[in-house]
């Protein structure tokens, strides 16, 4: 019975002291400031709060277009915009509708084209962005069975990630 109250109380330290030590205790400082900041996290740090100095003031930075809507972005992304159109051979607004954001529809046009998908980049998003969505490795599974669909799915989401990056600089 001793044993078993030492091993509890062990894990009850262990487990505190991990929980403690993930929400952002620092040596030399409090772990967060009185109003809930992490400490270190002001106005030019680059905390993963995702909020920047220009945010917390209101002005539109491209950080914001992150949680858009895809049309959203869209609209202000002239370079994605005609990226899309490319590859998938439609209004990019169109193309996109449906899609939970945009770096989803991207991969997923890449994907079409990439392996020359049966039924194209309509046939896809209808597996993706449908009603009855899966993941994109899924979709290609499905579409595609000859394809290594988890490294298609990966090449993909790099391409788009690309994109999205060179689009936005």
């Amino acid at each position: 019975m001793k044993h078993l109250t030492l091993i509890l109380a062990g894990a009850m330290v262990f487990a505190y002291g991990a929980s403690t030590f993930a929400q952002g205790a620092h040596p030399g400082g409090p772990p967060s400031s009185p109003g809930g900041r992490p400490s270190g996290a002001g106005p030019g740090s680059n905390s993963n709060s995702g909020m920047s100095g220009a945010h917390e003031s209101g002005a539109a930075t491209h950080t914001d277009m992150s949680h858009a809507s895809p049309s959203d972005v869209l609209s202000h992304n002239t370079a994605i915009a005609g990226k899309i159109q490319t590859l998938t051979g439609q209004d990019a607004q169109a193309a996109c509708a449906g899609f939970k954001n945009l770096g989803q529809c991207v991969a997923a046009a890449h994907v079409a084209k990439n392996l020359d998908t049966p039924g194209g980049f309509d046939a896809l998003k209808a597996k993706v962005a449908g009603s009855r969505a899966v993941s994109l490795g899924k979709a290609i599974e499905q579409l595609s069975p000859q394809a290594n669909a988890k490294a298609e799915a990966k090449k993909a989401n790099k391409q788009a990630s690309d994109d999205l990056k060179e689009s936005s600089s």
